[in-house]
């Protein structure tokens, strides 16, 4: 008999969906992470998170949308920005009443995609198009 996937132990894209609402709600609430979702509207985001994390959770593979790092290329996330948005990640996945085991492991699989991300320098940014902008937003005073 086949091992249970996180997915299915998670309870399926409904716990997904729920835990990415909330923890959405406090990025788009978060005054320096919010600045990287400027015009984008905050339930795609949530769709498309959930149904990345349902691919790298064994759910299937019905994610469609870009790899990260290509994806984020253009933006300078930091190693500050991302650790504040995982800890953000862990607190949403918490009140919803994921044990921690299994909290745990979703964390290890979002933690995994931090090397392709992050980005020391605003240099090692690129455009994805010509007409792209750089996205690197100074972390705003008092945080």
């Amino acid at each position: 008999m086949e091992d249970a996937s996180l997915f299915d132990l998670l309870g399926g894209r409904a716990t997904l969906e729920r835990v990415h609402k909330l923890f959405y709600d406090k990025v788009y609430a978060q005054p320096w992470l919010k600045e990287y979702f400027k015009g984008v509207e905050q339930k795609v985001v949530e769709n498309q998170q959930t149904d990345f994390m349902t691919s790298n959770m064994g759910g299937g593979k019905i994610y469609s949308g870009g790899f990260p790092q290509p994806v984020h290329k253009h933006m300078h996330i930091t190693g500050e920005l991302f650790e504040l948005r995982a800890v953000l990640l862990r607190d949403s996945i918490l009140e919803c009443g994921i044990p921690e085991d299994l909290a745990e492991r979703w964390l290890k699989i979002d933690q995994a995609f931090r090397s392709s991300l992050v980005k020391s320098d605003p240099s090692q940014c690129e455009k994805r198009y010509a007409t792209d902008e750089i996205i690197n937003i100074p972390k705003p005073p008092g945080l």
